[in-house]
């Protein structure tokens, strides 16, 4: 065991024997061969027949079936997912998530339907049978597949589109998983694959940093044609479908999935892009200032202060830290956030072949989420921990919804993990008594707002440039490499050097593949938190009892109804100024540190 595993204590692996006991296990081939054989009853028993359905009152007994294949699907999906997930370099994990993902596409063949036929009985008709009550329950789910109308084709282009899906967008997208995990970087002497790599850019010794960024630069250029390859094709393939499904803008589709209209949404990138020189260009002028220099290099953006103190976080340490900051707001936080540690649902150590980054998976409702970490024991990691667990509370509270309506639009989604860490953040600096400490704390919670404002809107722009751009033809790596540039130069300011390297660092960033344009979400996310976080700070008397309301209602209300009681707006452009100026007095505070 190294000085540094040593430090960070025992970290855990996650259960999932509470799904299955193994990729072979008898109960996951029978519940594989029950999800098609139900499909089938499914189709036989509903297709075209619908309306008439509907018509006789008896709607509901369809939306309950329904939710019974959702949820069983569902639960397999999840279980392949992150088996996937501990090792997508292992062969064998390939082809079990591959042949999952195979069945269960054949499966959703005979579901497809259902939506379809949904939008087809008219209104009237609609509105007669969720008189019942049973079915009015569902209105939400009602709701949101009504809002697809516009955007359905034709039963067999549909069926068409999703057989597909596994030898187009899908093949691509673990093309890139498959790439990702199998690049290793040479730091030095040692040979390390991408997150402790990234992790080396956050290291107290400049030059480690240094190597780190080097490395990164060279093995990202060496896959870059691999790399843009995927992006033309994914890019490509939804342009076509946008096309055919009368989307006007590049990311309505990702509008209407979170449930947002593209209004506010242009909303928030106007204020963020109109606050980076008061906000990112401000406080990389003011880092490059500590560091004694007139511009940063790229690989010092995340840097620690010269005079931050450093060491390794155990886990017991950053355990105990989340959950006495989550009980601190309310004890029933830290109570379903406890379970995560004591019922196994967490694995924490960076492995090879490990996906890299975080997550938090809400499988089904009727099992409960699990949370990837690559745990290093930096601060960043405790705060990542309070991130993920913040959307698993949130992922057990909006449960009872349901496999239907417990998802929640990415928009919302993010509004528990950022309070997580707001939380953290504060209990933490509360009891942060050392000036240099307490600068560095100040410093690093910057850092992490700016990286989840800043930066998530400099990539929604990133995203919009290489899909209109690429209606115009395919686009060279050197192309991608100069809008990167050019919108990374706009975002981080005069004090950052993007020297020869940085060019590439578009490639492993895992969203533009897998979510296009799903980072708007952070930025939304973290201002609607700071605006949130405002009012608990101005009037915190039954503000936990709205706040769990928020996190239970799932994905049964819009964004504008789940503020109200909170008295917020997201569409009054003073919404977003209120969580900007959060992080412009954070700023001002490290300032007047200086005097």
């Amino acid at each position: 065991m190294s000085q540094t595993q040593a430090a960070l204590g025992h970290l855990p692996e996650w259960n999932l024997a509470d799904l299955y006991s193994s990729m072979d296990a008898p109960e996951l081939k029978a519940d594989l061969e029950r999800c098609l054989a139900e499909a089938k009853t499914f189709e036989e028993a509903y297709k075209g027949k619908l309306l008439d359905v509907a018509a006789r009152g008896e709607l509901l007994r369809t939306v309950h079936d329904f939710e019974k294949l959702d949820e069983l699907t569902g639960h397999v999906a999840s279980y392949a997912g992150l088996v996937y997930s501990e090792d997508t370099s292992d062969p064998k994990r390939s082809k079990f998530y591959g042949d999952i993902q195979e069945k269960l596409t054949d499966v959703w063949s005979h579901l497809l339907f259902y939506s379809l036929e949904l939008n087809r009985i008219d209104d009237a008709t609609l509105d007669k049978a969720l008189e019942d009550k049973g079915l009015a329950r569902y209105r939400p789910f009602l709701d949101d597949v009504r809002k697809e109308r516009p955007h359905q084709l034709e039963d067999q282009v549909e069926k068409l589109f999703h057989e597909k899906s596994q030898t187009g967008a899908g093949a691509w997208r673990r093309l890139f998983d498959e790439t990702i995990s199998a690049m290793r970087f040479d730091v030095g002497d040692e040979t390390l694959t991408l997150e402790p790599t990234l992790n080396r850019l956050s290291d107290s010794d400049g030059a480690v940093r240094e190597q780190a960024a080097h490395a990164l630069a060279k093995t990202f250029k060496a896959e870059a044609r691999t790399f843009s390859l995927i992006t033309n094709v994914l890019a490509k393939d939804k342009e076509i479908s946008d096309r055919w499904r009368h989307f006007e803008d590049v990311a309505d589709a990702r509008h209407l999935s979170n449930r947002v209209e593209r209004e506010v949404v242009d909303a928030l990138v106007a204020s963020v892009r109109d606050s980076y020189p008061r906000l990112s260009h401000r406080y990389y002028a003011l880092k490059a200032k500590w560091f004694g220099v007139e511009k940063l290099h790229y690989w010092d953006r995340n840097a620690p202060l010269p005079t931050a103190p450093t060491r390794t976080i155990s886990w017991d340490e950053a355990k105990d830290t989340v959950l006495g900051a989550y009980g601190g707001f309310a004890p029933e936080m830290a109570d379903i956030a406890r379970r995560f540690f004591d019922e196994r649902w967490i694995d924490a150590p960076a492995r090879p072949g490990k996906s890299p980054g975080a997550f938090a998976h809400p499988t089904v409702p009727s099992a409960h989420p699990y949370v990837l970490l690559n745990y290093l024991g930096r601060p960043r990691d405790v705060m990542t921990l309070a991130h993920e667990l913040g959307h698993g509370v949130h992922q057990v509270l909006a449960g009872p919804q349901g496999a239907l309506m417990a998802p929640t639009p990415l928009t919302l989604a993010e509004t528990a993990s950022v309070f997580g860490e707001m939380l953290t953040f504060r209990a933490m600096l509360d009891r942060t008594t050392d000036p240099a400490q307490r600068k560095a704390m100040l410093a690093q919670k910057v850092e992490d707002m700016l990286n989840t404002v800043v930066r998530q809107i400099a990539f929604y722009t990133f995203e919009r440039k290489i899909h209109l751009a690429r209606r115009e033809g395919e686009l060279p790596a050197d192309r991608i490499n100069e809008i990167w540039m050019e919108v990374q130069s706009e975002s981080l300011g005069p004090a950052i050097d993007l020297s020869e390297g940085y060019e590439t660092y578009w490639t492993y960033i895992g969203h533009f593949t897998h979510s296009p344009f799903y980072v708007y979400a952070y930025a939304f996310g973290d201002c609607l938190v700071n605006s949130l976080y405002a009012v608990y700070e101005n009037a915190s008397e039954g503000f936990a009892e709205r706040y769990f309301a928020l996190l239970s209602a799932g994905g049964t209300k819009h964004h504008s109804e789940l503020l109200k009681p909170f008295g917020l707006d997201a569409t009054d452009p003073a919404f977003w100024s209120t969580g900007l100026g959060l992080i412009e007095r954070m700023i001002g505070e490290l300032e007047a540190l200086e005097g």
